[in-house]
């Protein structure tokens, strides 16, 4: 069992970057394959990023590649998303999934785990 708990949003201007990080609790959190998801007012909850259990690959959605980075520390189970750039666009709350599955996925129901989200919001 794994548990989620994201920290870093907050209230930021157009161009601007946040730090999100995910903390993960209990064991072999080495094994999962992590993803970033998030859901903007009126909207249903989309794939933003993936990272594999030992983080050697990657995938993003074309809205947010080149402007994001999702990274992990297996040491500290933690995981990250990186956010520059930002656009109004990019208002939304972003959640934190994991998945024992053997690979990265943009689907939300291959992940089993999810965290209570934080709010991101980028004003023009």
């Amino acid at each position: 069992q794994v548990q989620l708990v994201e920290s870093g949003g907050g209230l930021v201007q157009a161009g601007g970057s946040l730090r999100l990080s995910c903390a993960a609790s209990g064991r072999a959190f080495g094994r999962y394959a992590m993803g970033w998801f998030r859901q903007a007012p009126g909207k249903e909850r989309e794939f933003v990023a993936a990272i594999s259990f030992n983080g050697g690959s990657t995938y993003y959605a074309d809205s947010v590649k080149g402007r994001f980075t999702i990274s992990r520390d297996n040491a500290k189970n933690m995981v990250y998303l990186q956010m520059n750039s930002l656009k109004p666009e990019d208002t939304a709350v972003y959640y934190c999934a994991a998945t024992a599955k053997t690979y990265i996925s943009s689907t939300e129901p291959v992940y089993e785990h999810w965290g209570q989200g934080t709010q991101v919001t980028v004003s023009s």
